[in-house]
């Protein structure tokens, strides 16, 4: 374990510009249709993160050729039939998203596989996925019926099912489009709350079809996908907490370059304007994945109430929008947020009791917080509990504190965000 990281408030504003790492769900995506597609794949600015490094090495074990360079992955796609079954278990590290989406992908090919994580994975729910992939005909096993690692899949011979998804999931959507890719007949998906939609936009960059009408989306089976290549946007969830800072640490201005503004994410900004920040965004392209950059300067912000439909687009930002209400004037409340409690760490919990240490005003509640604003923060001893998300909340806090916080497993950070706190003294460098 690496010792405590200590944070000290420089007691100046964050200036210039920022690239903000690849986007994390479309870097996973990438490797996954890439390693299924026939012929070469590039994929530009991915993200090397820990999650992102485990999705390559799952497919490498089964057997696809994956060359990493710098920011650049080159994946040589032999299609669906050539993944071959693995001679190792399959470990999914700390990557709930390659443990979700590799289950869609193995429940349709014709061999046994098993799925093991770290501990935090060990305790994530499966069976939203298992249960549905067994509506399919796969056979899958795994600790409490299919809830939890290790998974067992002895997959192929699917048949397309209907199903309404019980939680506003991406994850869970994806998995059921990917075994519906490789099922007999037409599979169809209800998503009563409209969630992420990469993998839908990356099956027409592969080639591939897909329709939606209303609530429900339809994938043919039997489909052949061929390698493309792949840009890789930067990823919204990093830069909010350079947005968030931004906002609120005195005297700053940033601008951060090249994100990702897909639909189905930019709820963090949303949350921004209402709160009243001085935020701009500026579109650059919208092919494919939408692109732009991002202005944020130092601001007057209000408290105001957050849920409902909203709160799939900012799910992985709530613990930094928590920050953000501490610094705003007024109440503000998180609600219908309850996936939080299944995150890599119970988010709610590890929110109020880490910022808390700080002297934020927050409270948990059912499926969110409330949260009192404007509060002065403190420094003290502080534990990201192994969540990459978490622990960049809390650095982005030492920058407004009295005196030092004390950081424990700082490390979580690489899980998503390998340069984040070079980029901190960065932007600290006038």
């Amino acid at each position: 374990m690496e010792p405590k990281k200590r944070l000290s408030n420089p007691n100046i504003g964050l200036n210039g510009e920022l690239h903000v790492p690849g986007d994390k769900s479309i870097s996973h995506r990438s490797i996954m249709f890439g390693s299924v597609a026939e012929g070469k794949t590039v994929i530009h600015n991915f993200l090397m993160g820990e999650d992102c490094l485990s999705t390559i090495s799952c497919f490498r074990k089964l057997g696809v050729e994956i060359e990493v360079s710098k920011d650049e992955v080159t994946v040589y796609g032999k299609g669906w039939d050539h993944l071959k079954e693995p001679s190792d278990i399959l470990d999914v590290g700390n990557s709930g998203t390659t443990t979700r989406l590799i289950m869609g992908i193995l429940s349709g090919r014709p061999f046994h596989s098993v799925l093991i994580g770290d501990p935090s994975i060990a305790r994530r729910p499966m069976k939203r996925v298992t249960e549905p992939l067994k509506q399919f005909g796969t056979v899958i096993d795994g600790r409490s019926g299919g809830n939890f690692t290790p998974i067992s899949i002895r997959g192929g011979n699917l048949k397309g099912i209907h199903y309404s998804l019980p939680v506003a999931s991406a994850q869970v959507k994806s998995a059921l489009i990917l075994a519906g890719l490789q099922a007999e007949g037409m599979t169809e998906i209800v998503e009563r709350e409209q969630t992420r939609n990469h993998t839908e936009k990356m099956i027409v960059e592969f080639g591939g079809t897909i329709e939606k009408h209303g609530d429900t989306i339809k994938v043919k089976g039997g489909q052949v996908l061929k390698g493309t290549e792949i840009y890789v946007p930067g990823d919204i969830s990093s830069a909010a907490f350079f947005m968030v800072a931004a906002a609120i640490v005195p005297d700053s201005r940033v601008l951060l370059k090249n994100v990702g503004l897909n639909e189905t994410r930019t709820g963090i900004v949303e949350v921004m304007k209402k709160m009243g920040a001085s935020i701009e965004v500026m579109e650059k392209s919208n092919e494919g994945e939408p692109v732009g950059d991002i202005l944020v300067q130092t601001s007057n912000l209000t408290g105001i109430e957050i849920g409902g439909d909203l709160i799939p687009s900012l799910i992985d930002e709530i613990p930094i929008i928590a920050l953000l209400a501490s610094q705003a004037e007024g109440k503000t409340v998180i609600k219908d947020a309850e996936e939080l409690k299944v995150k890599e760490t119970n988010r709610i919990d590890a929110v109020v009791k880490e910022l808390g240490k700080l002297g934020a005003n927050i409270q948990g509640t059912d499926d969110g917080m409330i949260i009192e604003g404007k509060t002065p923060l403190h420094g003290g001893e502080v534990h990201s509990w192994g969540d990459h998300r978490i622990g960049m909340t809390l650095a982005v806090a030492s920058l407004l504190t009295d005196s030092d916080v004390y950081l424990e497993d700082a490390e979580a950070v690489k899980i998503s965000y390998p340069t984040f706190f070079e980029h901190i003294n960065q932007l600290l460098m006038k």
